[in-house]
């Protein structure tokens, strides 16, 4: 497994939970800084590897791709994004503020896919973590403006990804974890962590030799465009 993001919440739980199940994981993390993800690293008995990579930084995830080489992973998993800092409506937000979060939730992400596509298996998974706020069918009451429409940018690029590589045998997941209570999620979320992230592992197993893009949440339900 290669999981890009992993240095709290939904992140930390996956590599946890796939290192519980046996699996190898080499996981990110932004920066140089110690993290959960080391400490949980030095008690894996070797099933984590702790890589860092700005996703933001071309260079970083491009050096990142060189340091993998001649290594081949069954699932490339990209779960960093990050949430609007206010819920101000799209005309409210600063421009700043804006760049920040649609670089993070939309642009970076198929960067990564780009960059480390080459490192999955032919018949492997690629999966991004996405959300149900990205449903723009879905969307009936509003709010959280600036987040909703990078989740929904990210997966319509996801969608032209998939489209330009549709003669691929590769699984492709845009995966909505639910509202999950994490330092993203907010203490209000209706889930814990441990109600969604074993059903999210569960959901991308079963999606195994599947090609093709899938949006579903974390109970394999299919989320609308």
């Amino acid at each position: 497994m290669l999981l890009i993001g992993a240095s709290r919440g939904l992140g930390l739980a996956l590599a946890e939970e796939w290192a519980r199940d046996g699996w190898h994981v080499v996981a990110t993390v932004r920066g140089t800084d110690r993290t959960p993800l080391h400490d949980l690293a030095d008690a894996s008995h070797g099933h984590i590897e702790v890589e860092a990579v700005d996703m933001n930084e071309p260079a970083q995830t491009a050096a990142l791709h060189d340091r993998l080489a001649g290594r081949i992973f069954d699932l490339l998993f990209v779960n960093a994004g990050v949430t609007t800092q206010t819920d101000a409506t799209v005309a409210e937000t600063s421009t700043e503020e804006f760049t920040r979060v649609m670089v993070t939730n939309a642009l970076s992400p198929l960067r990564v896919i780009e960059a480390l596509e080459s490192h999955v298996e032919p018949t492997g998974t690629i999966g991004v973590m996405s959300s149900g706020q990205g449903s723009v069918a879905d969307n009936n009451r509003g709010g959280h403006e600036v987040y909703r429409g990078s989740k929904a940018a990210l997966n319509t690029f996801m969608r032209s990804y998939a489209a330009r590589n549709s003669d691929s045998a590769r699984t492709m997941v845009l995966m909505a974890p639910g509202w999950v209570s994490t330092a993203l999620g907010g203490p209000g979320a209706r889930l814990s962590v441990d109600d969604s992230i074993p059903n999210v592992i569960k959901t991308l197993d079963s999606l195994r030799d599947h090609p093709g893009l899938h949006y579903v949440d974390y109970l394999g339900r299919t989320v609308a465009w």
